[in-house]
């Protein structure tokens, strides 16, 4: 497992791509959509927001800035095949 910090701004655009790994998005502060495939889920102060590896996500619709902590299981980069 591996943890980080992910912080976008208002108006910002997430370039983020999908990940090898199983991911786990704890909102801190802010306001977002998180769109996995093709749901959007709102990311707000004490949101736990999932995503399965290798599905198509990213914030966007970001009202204010955007802080989370983000968890990979397994840790980030070792499920690369």
């Amino acid at each position: 497992m591996s943890a980080g910090i992910y912080s976008l701004p208002a108006g910002g655009t997430d370039p983020q791509q999908p990940h090898t790994e199983d991911e786990i998005y704890y909102v801190v502060e802010g306001e977002a959509k998180l769109r996995v495939a093709a749901t959007d889920h709102s990311a707000v102060p004490g949101a736990l927001l999932f995503v399965k590896a290798r599905v198509e996500h990213r914030f966007h619709a970001i009202v204010k800035d955007l802080t989370v902590l983000v968890f990979f299981a397994p840790a980030e980069g070792t499920a690369r095949n």
